[in-house]
């Protein structure tokens, strides 16, 4: 698949009425500070259309992504920051409950998990909410670079016990820095879509193209 064009469509706060349209939709659930922002610009080959930050807890509404005037991206709100009033995380967890039950058109939930650590009690939380909404999340272990070659297959077991995955539960390592991993997200919704269409490789031009903002 090749991405040619991304554009933030709508946003969605907590009182706002969700999009309704025909196309796909994949949505990207995970915890504070995992690295949500950087797998979107990457899966777009943009810089920054989704902003990336030091400080957790930024994403705070549903960001809706259009992708090639075909599908969309979803960025759903991160969950488990400390310094969230219990209140604004409760309407954070219900734009998500929200966004999980109506969506018509979602095809699959990628929930992001950090390689370097043991999933928490909120990762788990999703990972069964997601589950208990009729869906069968796709693990993205992000931050695939910062650990050692060696000490990818031992972290990908932990993630998948920790969250107590059964076999067929597919997790996808992901690095923000050699995009490792994109392809395979990539090709997974292409899937998804039922597209049987042959795709043209990929150029140079294609990249250096699709990488402006």
């Amino acid at each position: 698949m090749i991405i040619k064009q991304a554009e933030l469509e709508t946003v969605c706060g907590v009182t706002s009425t969700l999009p309704g349209h025909d196309a796909p939709e994949f949505a990207f659930a995970g915890k504070s500070n995992v690295g949500k922002s950087t797998l979107i610009n990457g899966l777009m080959n943009r810089k920054n259309l989704a902003r990336t930050s030091s400080q957790p807890g930024k994403t705070q509404t549903i960001n809706f992504y259009r992708i090639n005037q075909e599908f969309y991206f979803v960025d759903l709100p991160g969950y488990g920051y400390a310094k969230v009033s219990e209140t604004e995380k409760a309407k954070w967890g219900r734009m998500i409950e929200k966004y999980l039950a109506t969506s018509k058109t979602l095809k699959v939930v990628f929930l992001l998990i950090d390689i370097r650590h043991e999933p928490g009690t909120n990762d788990k939380m999703m990972y069964d909410w997601i589950c208990h909404n009729g869906f069968r999340p796709v693990i993205i272990a992000t931050k695939l670079d910062k650990i050692k070659r060696s000490q990818k297959d031992k972290q990908l077991k932990l993630i998948r016990n920790g969250l107590g995955c059964d076999g067929d539960t597919k997790i996808i390592p992901y690095s923000g820095l050699t995009k490792q991993g994109r392809e395979e997200v990539l090709m997974l919704m292409e899937e998804e879509m039922g597209s049987g269409a042959e795709e043209p490789q990929e150029t140079e031009d294609d990249r250096e193209g699709s990488a402006e903002v």
